[in-house]
């Protein structure tokens, strides 16, 4: 299914579920080759005809995707994340590209951008846009696609707030 312009959506958030590790290839830009494999070595990655992607086991997931509790977790943050990964299910262009050009339009910092959600991501609440979404959520990932040093606390799962799902103390009665 194509993705959706972003006026179909009401919120979105990651609930860590790992479809989008488990599911799709995720192309390097040179720069996130290069700094992978100066951590992890040339083996972390895998050449294609023309692009180089992350590894995946034999399952299909991306080699740095953990399981911690109920949760898939991406256990590469901060500066080595690629961008593909950062913007998933969001597609930020500077043209539309999938049609619904009224829907998609986004204006942003005296700019046109188009935005579109990849309809697959289960962390899609659909309906109208809510004010997190426009004044957090997408002004976050435009930020992440235009390259400008964004630290993502809208666009990626909420890692202290599943820490304490999984962490909370277990009070037994026998």
């Amino acid at each position: 299914m194509p993705p959706i312009a972003w006026r179909y959506i009401n919120d979105w958030q990651c609930i860590a579920c790992g479809i989008c590790c488990k599911e799709y290839d995720v192309a390097l830009r040179f720069n996130e080759w290069l700094n992978i494999v100066r951590v992890y070595g040339i083996e972390a990655t895998v050449p294609g005809l023309n692009k180089v992607y992350l590894k995946r086991r034999s399952d299909g997931s991306c080699i740095f995707l953990r399981k911690m509790g109920n949760f898939w977790i991406c256990s590469l943050q901060d500066y080595l994340k690629p961008q593909a990964c950062k913007l998933w299910p969001f597609k930020i262009y500077t043209r539309p590209r999938y049609g619904q050009e009224k829907q998609a339009v986004f204006p942003f910092n005296g700019r046109k951008f188009y935005v579109y959600v990849d309809p697959a991501c289960i962390g899609i609440k659909w309906g109208n846009p809510s004010q997190r979404l426009i004044e957090k959520v997408i002004p976050e990932f435009i930020r992440i696609a235009s390259g400008q040093p964004q630290p993502q606390q809208y666009s990626t799962a909420n890692l202290n707030k599943l820490y304490m799902q999984i962490a909370k103390p277990r009070i037994y009665v026998i």
